[in-house]
């Protein structure tokens, strides 16, 4: 969330930005005036208490020199004095949590690069690469094909759980499989460190990486135990840090994990949510950086590369796109989406996000680090899907297909064992 005091000495920038996600100005006011609030109950507690401790200092002189008298009625006075510390305490505490909820409401500012807009229709291409193929006239989608080579039951997934939870199969399952370790791979190779974590988060996880209470209608929660199913394994991987001052000399810190992630996507139908398009299961690699402030952008840069690089080399034309202020996520300062183009289905499909959420997360998480002069410091964190396996596989299929069956990308063979699912 952000710092209070950066609030208050840069209000106009802030109101300024966050008009960029289209946040009323009025928020910000607010947190201001609570915070003053606050700030001038603490002042009366931090005097009465002062008080108290003088007083109690003289009631001892007192007693020692035999004037009882004056002592009780100094005790009388620090009586008095306890009561009213008592009530001002309590009225701090509702204060304090009053001005924590309104944060925790608030969105990150956005980088001032992001695009003003209100939706993924104004956010900005930036860069395209790849050819499309052409496709023969009777080019199938992926969710016919995976029923043409039997390769994903998206019926027998339904049964089982429901709609959103497909079931893949011998080639699928093996397909499935060989891009997980690729992405892993490439990820290792490129430095960061492998995590197996849990799939299940506690409440606190949850608020700080910021899906609570942003995305609590998303998130499947498991009321017995009050846990929640991952979104991303960015919640699990990142919480690693939380109440932690990590040495500056161990930045930057790079991790990579796969887990299965969770969504309940309500409200998802129609057309563009068919097949893999949109699951409330799926898996996805993911990579997570601790970072130098200086660092964070240089280092966002590099991770967009990366995913780029994994990109060319399963040789799927794909585009970059800058989230406008309207379409992005609720933690990030700056966000750069992947898209790969669908041929059979004629569309760009997500398969990836990559943000920088500077210090939004740290100051959830109180995740820092102490600089040279023994300060301790918000670090940067930020994350990225390399990538989500749904739609990457679907741009293979679909992107891969032949009159002869689909071919498997160069590059994954050495996985999969086979060049053909036919």
């Amino acid at each position: 969330m952000l710092q209070v005091q950066f609030i208050r000495e840069n209000k106009e920038e802030v109101i300024k930005l966050l008009q960029v996600r289209n946040v009323e100005a009025s928020m910000i006011e607010q947190v201001i005036s609570l915070d003053e609030e606050r700030r001038a109950l603490q002042a009366q507690l931090d005097n009465i208490l002062a008080e108290s401790n003088k007083l109690s200092k003289e009631i001892g002189g007192y007693f020692k020199s035999g004037d009882v008298e004056k002592a009780n009625a100094l005790k009388a006075q620090t009586g008095e004095l306890k009561e009213t510390s008592k009530t001002l305490g309590e009225q701090l505490n509702v204060k304090s949590e009053e001005l924590s909820s309104l944060l925790y409401k608030i969105p990150n500012i956005p980088h001032p690069s992001v695009p003003a807009g209100n939706s993924d229709e104004d956010n900005v291409e930036i860069f395209k690469e790849g050819a499309v193929p052409e496709l023969e006239g009777d080019a199938l989608p992926h969710w016919e094909l995976a029923k043409k080579y039997d390769i994903i039951d998206f019926d027998l997934g339904a049964k089982i759980t429901g709609a959103g939870f497909p079931v893949y199969k011998g080639k699928g399952a093996r397909l499935q499989r060989a891009l997980i370790a690729y992405f892993l791979d490439k990820n290792t190779a490129a430095g960061y460190t492998e995590y197996q974590v849990p799939h299940l988060v506690n409440e606190a996880s949850g608020f700080g990486t910021g899906q609570l209470p942003d995305k609590e209608g998303q998130m499947y929660h498991i009321g017995a135990d009050d846990l929640y199913l991952i979104p991303t394994a960015e919640v699990p991987v990142t919480n690693i840090f939380r109440d932690e001052i990590v040495s500056e000399s161990s930045l930057p810190i790079k991790i990579t994990g796969y887990t299965p992630c969770f969504r309940r996507e309500a409200g998802s139908y129609g057309a563009h949510v068919r097949g893999l398009n949109r699951l409330h299961q799926f898996d996805k690699v993911e990579i997570v950086r601790v970072e130098h402030p200086d660092n964070s952008y240089k280092a966002l840069d590099g991770m967009v590369a990366h995913i780029q690089e994994i990109l060319r080399e399963l040789k799927l034309p794909y585009r970059i796109l800058r989230l406008c202020g309207g379409d992005l996520g609720f933690t990030s300062a700056l966000t750069f989406d992947f898209e790969v183009y669908s041929t059979a289905q004629e569309r760009w499909l997500e398969i990836s996000s990559v943000s920088n959420f500077e210090t939004y997360q740290a100051n959830r998480l109180k995740l820092r680090f102490k600089d040279e002069n023994g300060k301790s410091v918000l670090a940067h964190t930020l994350n990225g899907s390399s990538l989500a396996l749904p739609r990457v596989l679907a741009g293979i299929l679909e992107n891969y297909q032949t009159p002869e069956g689909i071919k498997i990308p160069e590059v994954l063979v050495p996985y999969t064992g086979f060049n053909m699912i036919s």
